[in-house]
């Protein structure tokens, strides 16, 4: 059974992962306000981890804090989603390099869901997947025995990939599996630099998909305003 659990991740980071992929999905948008204490009565949760949450958010500039405890959230760009996935790729492929080198005792039990997964992927829940896909990321980090990436890639954790983010669903896991268990499979053999690259191209994807839609939707705000333009 997996020991990496998101139970073992802190509070905040769950949090703040999960902030992240509404406003990166659009479902929060800029210039919206979020509210510290709706937030966290949403999510049944204290309001403190909601407002590391924020901090954290702040600080990479998604959001501006107001003094009234609330935020509101700001506009990104395509270029600030690069940089982030930039961020991600390398210090990933690092822990996956890692990973197969120092050796991950959960690799078969992963392997072994995902079989399963890919032989029945009409089958396949969001929301189980999004925690198995998550379990395996964290895995990884814990395997590559740096905490100092590990609470960097905590900080840049999204999974934005999923959810609205992508053009259609069960496609999108079914490529994912198979993307998991050749990068589960390289780590278990003790193949590093194929471990390193399978990690690269499976985040590039995820980045491919994010801004894939982030450009769908402002070329639709962009349509939708011209339209208004030209209606006065």
């Amino acid at each position: 059974m997996a020991i990496h659990s998101l139970e073992m991740v802190p509070t905040r980071v769950r949090v703040t992962a999960i902030l992240k992929r509404a406003i990166y999905s659009g479902e929060y948008k800029a210039g919206e306000e979020l509210s510290l204490t709706a937030i966290a009565q949403q999510l049944g949760i204290s309001r403190t981890p909601v407002r590391e949450a924020f901090q954290t958010l702040a600080a990479e500039g998604l959001i501006t804090l107001r003094m009234s405890k609330g935020a509101i959230v700001n506009t990104i760009d395509a270029k600030f989603i690069q940089d982030t996935f930039e961020m991600r790729i390398l210090l990933e492929s690092t822990a996956a390099y890692k990973a197969a080198k120092n050796g991950l005792p959960e690799a078969s039990y992963f392997i072994k869901q995902l079989r399963q997964l890919e032989q029945e992927p009409e089958q396949i829940d969001r929301k189980a997947y999004e925690q198995l896909n998550q379990e395996i990321h964290w895995a990884i980090w814990g395997a590559a025995d740096n905490k100092r990436m590990t609470n960097y890639l905590m900080e840049l954790w999204n999974d934005p990939s999923t959810g609205n983010a992508i053009p259609e669903e069960q496609a999108h896991y079914r490529l994912s599996t198979k993307e998991h268990l050749a990068l589960l499979t390289a780590i278990k053999e003790g193949k590093a630099a194929e471990a390193r690259d399978t990690m690269k191209k499976h985040i590039l994807r995820s980045e491919q998909n994010v801004l894939e839609y982030f450009s769908k939707k402002t070329k639709y705000k962009n349509c939708k305003l011209q339209l208004q333009i030209e209606q006065r």
